[in-house]
């Protein structure tokens, strides 16, 4: 990859780091009736290790500078499609009668994780994604109840998946070498809760962090508060809090007391 003009606009910082990619590969526990699914291959450090598995792989790279180089990698399990993750269905490149499970897997660009996390769940039903994030980003989205890092995102995320951290990655792992340090996540699917409905559990979480100085009862003046003052009173708790102090089962709990 001598003289490669890597593009800022699409996060190019390709990892270079063999311990890394090794735990990434061997943290994902694919068999030969399963797909992987990478997104964002770049020069293919990891894809190289990827295709040693069982299971069939595709990926997608929107940087067509990059086909030579990814097409030097040979293997019969290998689809490589020179397209942006973001504009393509995922459906139309499943097999729903072929693969058992679906596992993600890349170096995301920072600005664009939340939006990448959201189309793999909306067009595929994810075992797992594992991904490389800024640092600062993976703090957010693993965050606990009374830390400055919890917020909505950290609700979401954790009632459709269990997360954990699998190693903090130095920005010396890249090149050319970002200005943060990254982590590696893995999002695996879980066993969720019943909600009566969804689409109005999803917007009581995005009010409720609304103003995050405010408490529960400014954020959801326009909600039953007296009914959300009963569900939380269950929990020593009442609408002078804020939704930082709430755990997911306590939101859960007040979106299924409203519908």
């Amino acid at each position: 990859m001598k003289n490669f003009d890597y593009k800022k606009s699409l996060g190019q910082n390709f990892l270079i780091d063999k311990n890394i990619i090794n735990k990434i590969v061997s943290s994902i526990k694919s068999t030969n009736k399963d797909l992987i699914i990478e997104i964002g291959p770049g020069s293919g450090a990891l894809t190289k290790e990827l295709v040693k598995k069982e299971s069939d792989l595709i990926c997608f790279e929107i940087d067509k500078r990059l086909k030579d180089e990814l097409l030097l990698i040979n293997s019969n399990n290998l689809k490589i499609i020179f397209e942006d993750f973001m504009k393509i269905n995922i459906k139309d490149y499943i097999d729903k009668n072929k693969y058992n499970k679906i596992y993600f897997v890349g170096n995301l660009p920072y600005y664009i994780t939340t939006a990448i996390i959201n189309k793999i769940c909306d067009e595929s039903d994810p075992e797992e994604i594992t991904i490389m994030i800024q640092k600062e980003v993976a703090d957010r989205f693993t965050a606990k109840p009374k830390s400055k890092s919890y917020s909505s995102i950290s609700v979401f995320l954790q009632y459709n998946f269990n997360i954990i951290k699998l190693c903090d990655v130095s920005k010396n792992s890249f090149i050319p070498i970002p200005k943060v340090d990254s982590a590696v996540i893995k999002l695996k699917k879980r066993k969720k809760e019943n909600l009566n409905n969804i689409n109005h559990f999803y917007k009581l979480i995005k009010d409720s962090f609304q103003f995050k100085r405010k408490n529960l009862r400014n954020n959801l003046r326009n909600y039953d508060l007296e009914q959300i003052n009963k569900t939380l009173f269950k929990y020593g708790k009442s609408f002078t809090s804020r939704a930082e102090e709430l755990t997911l089962e306590e939101f859960i709990d007040i979106s299924n007391s409203l519908n």
